[in-house]
């Protein structure tokens, strides 16, 4: 749990940055992954020196990440430097042989070689070192310090307080997902452990993050429960140890977890982000899903591959056929982002995989040739079980286009559609997005439950609701129209009109009353 306080300090840290000259949110996230990983391997130098100690065990010397030359770049120890010693130390400098001086590497450049043997390394290649300031390094360096890195779940909450300040959109349709959206998404499609995971447009890795605090929230007993409460705010935080899992069950979560983007900066904060919730070694691929090289590179992953995939994907623009995979090209003819996709996330579940995902509106009712072959593709080919819709405001101030939600399973047959029309999510709709009392998503959970477990569609047969079934006759008959109001029922109140004559009577004695008011007024005035 991160405390009230240290949320005001990462705030003011934040500030500082951007007085420092580093004004894009996104790389003044970078930077701070970067020393907070920097601390995590001085953690894990520490740990695993106290274990050679313990067990003189002559392995782990192999995997000592520092070097007896190489103390000095350590956490513990330049966090005593001054301002402009720790800067040059960060930096390294180059080899001068008149004047004796051999090369140094520096911090940044000894994080960068270790990071190139991990799995995340291809990502770390062009990784940047930008804070140009002495004095905004160290209060960098002294708020990491008071950071309380030993708990995946507090390191994981205060990836997500700086992720949360992450507000601007990209030029690709690219924006952050609401957690509250996220964890709706992941309960309606329910991951177990020993799943295969993935978000083909993983950007920082939420939908991931969130789904393996999904699996861990529901196999933890009480006594794994852990409540914390914030002594500033009074608020409870809530964390899971997932005690019920086994040490396999574990790794196949870790290892069944895959995130794509071809956004470098975007990977090197997801692999952060999984990093800091547990992951030791991520599955974060560089690959841009639609592209032809995906087949190349990644065989085993483009068709039949997962059981669960969860996606928020960039549905702004087109791309060029002629770099599109080529099984995309043969079940869609488009180059529009947010069909293909759809058609991409089909092709990589497993028979009876599920998939929840968010589209942009006209996915649900665009009228394109293409847009009513995917529609048709998610009804009559696999079963479509939900669209959810979602107010226009729920991704301020990020954009305010409208969207829905749509849970579907890799084959099977679609019957009975279950629609949800939601109207507030908990916070305001303009660009403050502050809480508020009304709030839907608690009421999705619900229904959605009840609807799984239905035994009688009755229900669901009320069309003036929220929340009701369509079957898949009307579907069709209605050309595979995926918007709500094509279904739902308004409530017509009837409304009684006095008789004319009543009316202008009552016209009459306004106007003859009007007139003596005229007529007293103007008695005054003599």
């Amino acid at each position: 749990m991160i405390t009230g306080a240290m949320k005001t300090k990462i705030d003011t840290l934040w500030t500082s940055f951007w007085a420092g000259g580093i004004a894009n949110p996104l790389t003044v996230i970078e930077q701070l992954s970067y020393l907070i990983f920097l601390r995590l391997l001085d953690m894990r130098e520490s740990l695993t020196e106290k274990k050679i100690q313990r067990l003189g065990d002559a392995e782990l010397r192999g995997k000592l990440l520092y070097g007896p030359d190489e103390q000095h770049l350590r956490w513990h120890r330049f966090k005593e430097l001054g301002g402009q010693e720790m800067l040059d130390l960060f930096r390294g400098w180059p080899a001068d042989p008149e004047k004796g001086i051999k090369a140094e590497q520096g911090v940044f450049g000894h994080m960068h070689r270790v990071c190139l043997k991990m799995s995340i390394g291809e990502f770390f290649k062009d990784a940047q070192f930008l804070i140009s300031k002495p004095d905004l390094l160290v209060r960098a360096v002294n708020m990491i310090s008071e950071l309380d890195l030993t708990s995946d779940d507090w390191k994981g909450d205060i990836y997500e307080h700086v992720l949360a300040k992450l507000t601007t959109a990209g030029i690709n349709g690219q924006f952050r997902t609401p957690r509250h959206i996220i964890d709706l998404m992941v309960e309606m499609v329910a991951p177990q452990p020993g799943d295969r995971i993935a978000d083909p447009a993983c950007g920082t890795a939420g939908f991931l993050v969130r789904t393996i605090a999904h699996i861990m929230r529901q196999h933890t007993s009480e006594a794994g429960r852990i409540e914390q409460v914030d002594p500033e705010t009074g608020r409870t935080d809530v964390s899971y140890t997932g005690d019920l899992l086994t040490a396999d069950q574990r790794r196949q979560i870790a290892d069944g977890i895959h995130g794509f983007d071809f956004d470098a900066t975007m990977l090197r904060v997801s692999a952060m982000n999984l990093l800091l919730h547990g992951l030791d070694e991520p599955n974060i691929h560089y690959q841009d899903t639609l592209a032809a090289s995906f087949d190349d590179r990644h065989p085993a992953l483009v068709k039949d591959a997962f059981d669960v995939i969860l996606a928020n994907p960039p549905f702004k623009g087109s791309l060029d056929e002629q770099a599109l995979l080529p099984s995309l090209k043969r079940k869609v003819k488009t180059t529009k982002t947010e069909l293909l996709f759809l058609a991409l996330m089909v092709q990589m579940l497993r028979l009876g995989g599920r998939c929840a995902v968010v589209v942009p509106n006209g996915v649900q009712f665009g009228s394109s040739t293409a847009h009513v072959a995917v529609r048709r593709m998610l009804v009559e080919e696999n079963q479509l079980e939900a669209v959810v819709n979602l107010p226009s405001g729920v991704f301020k101030p990020y954009a305010g286009v409208a969207t829905a939600i749509l849970v579907f399973t890799r084959g099977g047959k679609t019957e009975d559609v279950f629609f949800y029309d939601v109207e507030a999510d908990g916070f305001s709709l303009d660009d403050k997005r502050q809480e508020v009392k009304e709030n839907d998503i608690p009421d999705v959970a619900t229904r959605w439950a009840e609807w799984r477990e239905r035994k009688n569609n009755k229900d669901f047969a009320d069309r003036k609701s929220k929340c009701f079934a369509v079957s898949l006759t009307d579907i069709v008959k209605e050309g595979y129209d995926l918007s709500i109001n094509r279904y739902r029922e308004s409530n017509h109140v009837a409304v009684e009109y006095d008789a004319p004559k009543v009316i202008l009577g009552r016209l009459r004695a306004l106007q003859e009353e009007i007139a003596a008011d005229i007529e007293e007024l103007g008695g005054m005035l003599k």
